[in-house]
């Protein structure tokens, strides 16, 4: 089977591209696949971070990609639709998580010549943070579609919402294992420079508001001494509310806060200094960093929202509180020291079953099962 494999890559950073450069490898096992990258992937004034690149400017490591589409620029659309066709794929796949992307991606798989499949990767359908277009760029690009990959009973919903009758296969999002090894606890805490006889919770990622931090820091309040905690995230919003909830019973003095975004070679300190992983979101389809959490074998506290529940599993992989309620995920944070024994094996055995390799299998029987 030919691929081309349209979506962000290296040296972009992010979430989005992390998932599909560990897909492509897994895909490049089993099939004949060309990654096909952005060249512009938001502009300047559109992006809320202060870069969109990594800071080592890594391209996609065993690979290569050909930077060609522009999201703005109309006549990169054609251009990548050249190119790839000129390729022959037996599928176009695609990375889809937000309805900015819907004109550029969906003008492409509209290209693309009889006999090639279109399958788009959805990571959102509804996004996190709503706008006023939102609807019709995204109902326009599932048109573009022979079939989806879900992640999330909750994505699923709003495909099927959107577009009753999507053909579609739904699996978890694979467990990375791209992070390097996890550090002893106490050399990766001396390196943060954390008390190596706390508690250590941990809230890593993008800071926005469905995240919850501020949900969280209301509940820290409410945490005796014991407990320390990492915030590790570039902030998209106004970091003033969070400062001013750090500030209450000075529990700044129990809080280590680094305010950047964390590059890929230095993931595995955080995580390895971490006793458990805090998911306090208001809403949610299925998150990235559950999936780096596991990779180290660190459980995880959730909200119930959205498709946490498909791999936050109570008393065995972490635990779900009810709602984002600070009191809630107090007592929740509570119940889980000391940590149970049994978790280190659930996670490896959950691990097994969600693999990059058997997430590309269940991909490429569904794209066969699409001819019949």
């Amino acid at each position: 089977m030919k691929v081309a494999f349209l979506s962000v890559f290296p040296p972009f950073r992010g979430g989005i591209s992390q998932f599909s450069s560990a897909l492509y490898h897994a895909l490049s096992k089993k099939t004949d696949i060309k990654a096909y990258n952005f060249k512009r992937q938001y502009p300047k004034i559109l992006f809320p971070g202060k870069s969109q690149y990594r800071v080592d400017k890594k391209q996609l490591a065993g690979g290569e990609t050909k930077a060609m589409l522009d999201s703005v620029d109309p006549r990169s659309f054609f251009k990548t639709a050249r190119d790839i066709n000129a390729f022959e794929p037996d599928l176009l796949l695609t990375s889809f998580w937000l309805p900015f992307f819907g004109p550029s991606l969906g003008s492409v798989a509209k290209r693309m010549k009889e006999g090639c499949k279109t399958v788009s990767i959805l990571h959102n359908v509804i996004p996190h943070e709503k706008r006023l277009l939102d609807r019709s760029l995204t109902t326009r690009f599932l048109s573009r579609n022979d079939g989806f990959v879900v992640m999330s009973d909750q994505v699923r919903k709003d495909l099927l919402h959107l577009k009753p009758g999507a053909k579609h296969m739904q699996r978890i999002h694979p467990f990375y294992s791209h992070f390097g090894d996890k550090l002893n606890k106490e050399v990766a805490q001396k390196q943060l420079n954390i008390p190596s006889d706390k508690k250590v919770l941990l809230f890593f990622g993008i800071i926005r508001k469905y995240k919850g931090l501020d949900i969280l820091l209301k509940a820290f309040k409410k945490l005796d001494n014991s407990y320390h905690l990492i915030i590790a995230g570039e902030n998209y919003e106004s970091m003033a509310p969070y400062y001013t909830l750090m500030e209450e019973d000075d529990i700044k003095n129990r809080i280590s806060l680094f305010n950047e975004f964390i590059p890929e070679n230095k993931v595995n300190i955080y995580f390895s200094a971490a006793d458990l992983v805090v998911l306090p979101y208001r809403n949610a389809t299925q998150s990235g960093i559950t999936a780096v959490a596991y990779h180290f074998n660190v459980p995880v506290v959730a909200t119930d929202v959205g498709g946490l529940k498909e791999t936050v599993i109570n008393r065995k992989t972490g635990k779900l509180v009810n709602r984002a309620d600070p009191d809630e995920l107090a007592r929740g944070i509570q119940s889980l020291f000391p940590i149970p024994a049994h978790f280190n094996e659930e996670i490896e055995a959950l691990k097994a079953e969600h693999s990059w390799e058997l997430f590309a299998d269940d991909l490429i029987s569904f794209v066969r099962s699409l001819d019949s």
